[in-house]
């Protein structure tokens, strides 16, 4: 199953690009991971940021294809263990759809992208930087996929 990651950002540190890249090599069937990065847009002086926020909502939109199954990462919503994920996975691979997970950049998501999401799903109540989210999403979903497989990596 093809999941695209399509996420705010384009210039971060190595640290983020090597740790998403190790997760991202490691899955690569049945689930393949593809990053697409879309410019954070810019916050011009006194602009409302939801002004910047729909601009990268519009790029993000744009990067979707019709029959993708979207999920939006957001603070408030619900939350999934690693068994849960693999379930919801193996789901989502019998469906066949293509999967798009999107990550907002320092404002949060569009509310059209928010609009647009067949479901949201929250990785911690915390506010974590953007960058970071790609990186503990790409661990997590080979994770799920470990579980899935049989293989040891997942130790719970």
């Amino acid at each position: 199953m093809k999941c695209r990651l399509i996420a705010a950002g384009t210039r971060l540190p190595d640290w983020i690009n090597q740790g998403f890249h190790e997760y991202q090599k490691r899955l690569r069937s049945p689930l393949s991971l593809e990053l697409r990065e879309i410019p954070v847009a810019s916050r011009h002086g006194g602009e409302d940021p939801r002004r910047a926020v729909a601009r990268e909502g519009d790029d993000m939109l744009a990067l979707l294809g019709r029959d993708d199954y979207v999920v939006a990462l957001a603070i408030e919503a619900r939350s999934m263990s690693t068994p849960a994920l693999g379930s919801w996975l193996a789901e989502r691979m019998r469906d066949g759809r293509p999967l798009a997970l999107l990550i907002g950049g320092p404002d949060g998501l569009a509310p059209e992208a928010l609009a647009r999401a067949d479901q949201r799903w929250s990785l911690s109540p915390l506010t974590l930087p953007h960058g970071l989210v790609r990186v503990l999403v790409a661990e997590q979903l080979y994770r799920a996929m470990s579980l899935l497989a049989g293989h040891p990596y997942h130790r719970a």
